[in-house]
């Protein structure tokens, strides 16, 4: 697949040091159960050793159903929740061991688009009170006297109007509020945009509008996205590589090209079969539809070994013993592809 800039996939995915290598990220949550004194508490292993690297340019979509640690990641990555263990490097610094002063630099680097456009926007406050919240906070990155003419530019960058500076949340769609936010995110100059789930909450039509700009902001500004979404074909337009997530570990992450069109994992083979198609030519071959079994442990208490074994047609013995490793499959052509999985997909 060729980026717009003429640079492949693997040119972006290779080149340099990454800006970001998450290392073994594990996040459990204690929950309490019943109402008594000495009552129990379970542990859910949201995310439980988790390892991908992101570099400059690059955006890494982070796939998987409801529930299987894709938000947890970014939540922990940010230091919204503090990890269980693991390693966060951004440019060799460990975003989980920084100190308050660190963190703070660290974050102007590192910033979020959130989900929810109508949460995430401060009611009280003009569209210009929002977007230089920022310059506030590390007052070094815009003079005062320069604010509202850069906040009208980003508006404009953002495909909306300089006048929109002195209105409110409220009086904006989803869409918008959603531009409103994008262009807070990019005010410090971030070198990674962690996106989390940022289109979901918004109209089909509207979606697109707003994966594009992402796309024209990325290509102009070089900055790397993780990009966490459950729509596979939201994922396959965004990305250069992809990290398939189930029950809180990554099960097969490559090149965008290699994971659609050859995924290895049965679970990443359940999902694309399942994407819907709005090919009505008949041009392109569409997967046979797989229907898994049974429904998807709790991650309170996950199978052992393999996660997916208990709803996996290729399950063996072997499943249940320890957890497949990451590691690149027979077959790999050299692309980064890994798979964990026992008997995972002729390539």
């Amino acid at each position: 697949m060729m980026v717009e800039d003429g640079g492949t996939v693997e040119e972006i995915g290779t080149a340099g040091r990454p800006v970001l290598e998450i290392r073994d990220l594990v996040k459990h949550f204690p929950v309490g159960r019943g109402f008594s004194f000495k009552r129990e508490t379970e542990i859910v292993k949201a995310v439980d050793g988790v390892s991908f690297e992101l570099h400059a340019g690059e955006t890494l979509g982070l796939v998987g159903e409801s529930g299987c640690g894709k938000s947890t990641v970014a939540r922990t990555l940010l230091r919204l929740e503090e990890p269980t263990a693991g390693t966060a490097l951004f440019h060799g610094k460990d975003i989980f061991t920084a100190n308050a002063d660190e963190l703070k630099h660290i974050r102007r680097r590192l910033q979020v688009i959130f989900q929810d456009p109508y949460a995430s926007l401060n009611p009280r406050m003009t569209v210009a009170d929002i977007i230089s919240e920022p310059w506030v906070i590390h007052p070094d990155a815009a003079p005062v006297a320069e604010r509202p003419d850069r906040v009208r530019t980003l508006l404009e960058n953002v495909g909306l109007r300089r006048e929109h500076a002195e209105r409110y949340p409220h009086e904006f769609s989803g869409g918008q509020r959603q531009r409103i936010g994008i262009a807070r995110a990019i005010a410090l100059d971030p070198e990674v945009l962690i996106c989390d789930e940022p289109v979901s909450a918004l109209d089909v039509s509207v979606q697109a509008q707003v994966v594009n700009l992402l796309m024209e902001i990325q290509e102009r500004l070089n900055i790397a996205y993780v990009f966490i979404a459950h729509d596979l074909s939201v994922v396959r337009h965004m990305s250069h590589r992809v990290a398939v997530m189930y029950l809180g570990r990554i099960v097969e992450i490559g090149a965008m090209d290699e994971v659609y069109n050859r995924p290895r994992h049965p679970y990443t083979k359940a999902l694309l079969s399942a994407e819907p198609s709005l090919d009505f030519s008949g041009a392109r071959k569409k997967p046979q539809r797989i229907i898994l079994k049974g429904e998807a442990p709790s991650p309170a208490n996950p199978p052992s070994g393999c996660r997916f074994r208990n709803r996996c047609w290729k399950a063996r013995d072997i499943c249940a013993g320890d957890p497949p490793a990451l590691s690149f499959a027979a077959g790999e052509n050299g692309d980064g592809h890994r798979v964990a999985c026992y008997d995972p997909e002729p390539h």
